[in-house]
């Protein structure tokens, strides 16, 4: 299977896109300020106790109070709080655990109220992003992820990854791990971490425990709510976790974020150093590798599959609802076999959706009926299969007798949702439109009124690649005329992005050039007699 990361990195946010032979699976974006990530550890403060709950809201900076309930506490919460307490007073002089007596656990049905007290300082993570009018939720139970680790401290537990199936390799890992691990501190030995040394593994390590060094020394002294350690940004995280041997490719559009990923898999994968790109033309990275086409086909509320079958999906507030459609091209030959073939067909593009759209909570699909038991059993194990590469946890049920499925996935951030649905491009949605004939001059009259007062810049017109074809047509074209009128050589660039009368300008650094009508026209106020 062949894999790519395409990066489109603007002023304002980073869009990541994740291809799997050459299908769009994955997308995230990122704000360049985004301040609460999932992984973010902070020193929290006790808001208010909500015993009806048993849970509580804490106070991390967010517009919204945390919540945090019993059940995310963690059995070593005690500790958790001997080490925030003696911390902040620095009565603990270093960040490792060795001599550190850990606290008994909590029990499983206690109560908020007799573990946590109001304005209680307490070392948090984040478990879920804020959704909706909802703050983030939280976790007292740390960890630090890395490569081929995760680190757990205020426990001495070495678990190794499921997913490493060969018996030798799992009690090789763990015996190297508990030969090298401090004190109190668990590990998790992640998939990727099959097949490394223990050389390997220990510097892992090191960089981990680096990283709870800093947050110790974070901690020390502080007040709440602070800020103690942020996880990785959302390309260097998906990096860590996605980009294996068998990745082909990632092209990333901006020089810095380009050096930064360089750097990344040359300190952690060497060996996939040389699939970085650097992209370098015009045209917008994500239409260059047909990632915009793909959005746009995919985000609309009735995906359509190759065969002609659909898909709908419907959001209510507690679920998420997908209905499986023949379309009018279903064979009559044998129909319990075409059923099957579409609701495969259908299940494979669900697995893609629920990915995409970061899809979470409860999700039931009702397929079309299959009176075949066998066909039933098939469907499920397909449905299984399809999702194996989902990184988010997931349960799925059985077909009931009514040809629901319903399937349980976890929801960690906002759903992502991209309105496919465009303004019309001729009224603007108004229902009129400016004279299309005049278009071509109004461009002129604006591009003249942009050369008057930045006379020393350069200037490019980006519009709809129809408008750059007609501007273009001809041996004398729009650009040579302006050339020759001007001085100057005007660019003319195509984006389909663009509605069909819509243009703009820029300048040398890409900055949109934008015209202050009051500055374009000195009307004279009329003076009354």
């Amino acid at each position: 299977m062949e894999k790519e990361l395409i990066i489109n990195s603007t002023s304002s946010e980073v869009a990541i896109a994740l291809l799997e032979d050459g299908k769009l699976v994955e997308l995230h974006n990122q704000l360049n300020d985004s301040q609460f990530a999932v992984g973010d550890i902070f020193l929290g403060q006790v808001k208010r106790l909500m015993p009806a709950l048993n849970a509580c809201f804490i106070e991390i900076g967010h517009s919204k109070d945390a919540f945090l309930h019993y059940t995310d506490l963690s059995p070593k919460l005690q500790s958790v709080a001997k080490f925030t307490r003696d911390a902040i007073s620095e009565k603990l002089k270093t960040h490792r655990l060795d001599h550190f007596e850990i606290e008994p656990e909590i029990i499983k049905t206690g109560r908020i109220d007799q573990v946590l007290g109001k304005k209680q300082p307490i070392l948090v993570q984040i478990l879920k992003e804020p959704i909706g009018t909802k703050g983030p939720r939280l976790t007292c139970e740390i960890t630090i992820p890395g490569r081929f680790l995760v680190l757990s401290p205020f426990t001495d537990v070495v678990a190794v990854s499921k997913k490493i199936a060969n018996a030798e390799e799992r009690k090789r890992l763990k015996k190297v791990i508990e030969s090298i691990k401090p004190r109190n501190f668990g590990v998790i030995v992640r998939t990727a971490a099959e097949g490394k040394n223990s050389a390997e593994l220990h510097e892992e390590l090191s960089r981990i425990m680096d990283k709870w060094e800093k947050m110790y020394n974070q901690l020390c002294k502080s007040k709440p709510p602070t800020k103690l350690l942020s996880e990785l940004d959302k390309t260097t995280s998906l990096l860590r976790d996605l980009v294996t041997d068998s990745f082909n490719r990632i092209v990333v559009n901006d020089k810095d974020v380009y050096h930064k990923i360089k750097d990344y898999l040359e300190a952690n994968v060497p060996g996939q150093a040389n699939i970085v790109q650097l992209y370098r033309s015009n045209k917008p990275i994500f239409d260059a590798n047909g990632v915009t086409r793909q959005i746009k086909s995919a985000f609309d509320r009735t995906p359509t599959m190759s065969s002609g079958a659909y898909i709908v999906i419907e959001a209510t507030e507690a679920m998420h609802v997908i209905d499986v459609n023949s379309g009018h091209k279903m064979s009559n030959k044998n129909q319990e076999d075409a059923v099957l073939a579409v609701n495969l067909e259908a299940a494979e593009e669900i697995a893609r959706q629920l990915r995409l759209r970061d899809i979470g909570g409860i999700i039931i699909i009702d397929f079309i009926d299959m009176r075949n038991p066998e066909n039933r059993k098939v469907l499920q194990r397909e449905m299984k299969n399809y999702m194996r590469n989902d990184r988010a946890q997931h349960t799925i049920l059985p077909l009931s007798k009514f040809g629901l499925m319903q399937i349980t996935r976890q929801r960690v951030r906002p759903e992502v949702k991209i309105s496919t649905a465009e303004v019309c491009p001729s009224c603007n949605g108004s229902g009129k439109i400016s004279a299309s004939i005049l278009l071509v001059d109004i461009i002129e009259r604006d591009l003249n009124f942009i050369i008057q007062s930045r006379l020393s810049s350069k200037v490019s017109l980006h519009v709809h690649p129809y408008v750059e074809a007609f501007l273009k047509k001809g041996f004398i074209n729009k650009a040579i005329r302006w050339y020759f009128e001007y001085q100057k050589w005007i660019r003319i660039r195509a984006n389909s992005n663009y509605q069909l009368m819509e243009y703009r300008f820029f300048d040398e650094n890409e900055d949109e050039i934008r015209i202050n009508v009051e500055e374009e026209i000195d009307v004279e106020p009329l003076e009354i007699l």
